[in-house]
């Protein structure tokens, strides 16, 4: 005989839920519509149905430990067919912020950045940084001279020490909150029918193409806005690197030529970063027949990386016009929005791309995952 189950349902998360995005999740009346539709759940145990379910009940720890709401990639198919406008997809949404708010490590950091109303205050917190550096190193204030030199404001060093110090304490946090993940869904299923490797590899293959994407319906053309965006990183990344081979090894002093490859690459990322991103929000805001709408987190997002692309072609912009009245407070500015990408990764919607792929690998190693 089956052992009883007693639920104990958390109304505050199924309020901070519904305030998340999820306003519409006790519609859902079981129907299994969505479940049925989804081009992307598995048939052995699909979704979203129970994740609905659990939702509605306020199970918190459930969700926390359930790789499907990140399987789950926003097309909207189900919100589309749902016969009570119960808004599946965006329900979904509204988990996976929370989820990331619930895991951040530390809790503050996750209250701060998941929080759209405090996103002045996030930004804050490298604003008072970088002047505190600046005043303390004597760099406050316009460098004299007619050529502009961003490192006269803000030299390489230090940015590097800011940068690589947040990064590394942001890096192990985040990592503490994957291991904490994988922990949690590797308790539901120990019998594996292949193992962690060749599942990972698979799975990053699958990342690099976005395939999954192409079995959506109703936002199937959002899969090139996100690889240009994937890419435009990844591009980004790389020009990073490049810069500091270039300082450290020949020794080649910014700003770097435009004739430099370097410089081809970075302004074609930061181009399709642009491209990327106006595509999301014209996908977003166009009519695609079925009742839908972002949360404020995911908006906070885009906004914030459009910020990012934008200052930082001003920046290169203004400094060839050579206004330097205009082009250091816009290369500060340009900082602000790279420390907000880069460190609060973990605590943003770009801290999906570590859970997604650690839920698809999972799927594949139980056997869960649908054929591509």
């Amino acid at each position: 005989m089956p052992e009883d189950v007693v639920i104990t349902p958390d109304i505050k998360f199924v309020r901070e839920l519904k305030k998340a995005g999820g306003d519409t999740l006790k519609k859902c009346f079981q129907c299994a519509t969505c479940s049925v539709v989804c081009p992307i759940s598995p048939d052995n145990k699909p979704f979203p149905r129970k994740e609905m379910f659990m939702a509605q009940w306020g199970m918190k720890d459930e969700l926390a430990a359930d790789p499907d709401i990140w399987l789950c990639h926003n097309c909207n198919d189900c919100s589309k067919y749902c016969p009570r406008g119960a808004r599946p997809g965006d329900v979904l949404g509204a988990m996976r912020q929370k989820v990331i708010r619930e895991k951040s490590v530390p809790a503050f950091m996750g209250n701060i950045v998941t929080d759209p109303k405090k996103t002045l205050v996030a930004l804050a917190i490298p604003f008072v940084l970088f002047l505190a550096v600046l005043g303390l190193t004597g760099h406050l204030g316009i460098p004299s001279g007619d050529r502009i030199v961003y490192s006269k404001l803000f030299p390489i060093r230090y940015i590097e020490i800011i940068f690589m110090s947040a990064i590394a304490l942001t890096g192990i946090s985040y990592l503490i909150s994957l291991s904490g993940f994988w922990i949690g869904i590797s308790k539901q299923n120990r019998s594996y029918s292949r193992g962690f490797v060749s599942a990972f590899v698979e799975t990053i293959i699958e990342v690099l193409t976005h395939k999954r994407f192409k079995k959506c319906g109703v936002n199937a053309d959002r899969r090139t806005g996100h690889l240009l965006v994937f890419y435009a990183f990844l591009g980004l990344l790389i020009t990073t690197i490049w810069v500091t081979y270039y300082y450290y090894v020949p020794k080649i002093d910014s700003p770097i030529p435009l004739t430099d490859p370097m410089k081809w690459l970075a302004n074609l990322s930061a181009l399709a970063l642009i491209v990327g991103i106006l595509l999301l929000i014209f996908n977003r805001t166009k009519d695609k027949g079925v009742n839908t709408k972002s949360s404020s987190f995911d908006w906070t997002f885009v906004v914030m990386i459009l910020l990012l692309a934008l200052t930082g072609i001003l920046t290169e912009v203004i400094r060839l016009a050579g206004i330097a009245s205009l082009a250091y407070p816009m290369y500060f500015t340009h900082l602000l929005f790279v420390f907000y990408t880069i460190v609060y990764f973990p605590y943003s919607k770009l801290a999906h791309m570590g859970y997604r792929t650690l839920a698809i690998t999972y799927s594949r190693m139980t056997g869960r995952d649908i054929i591509l």
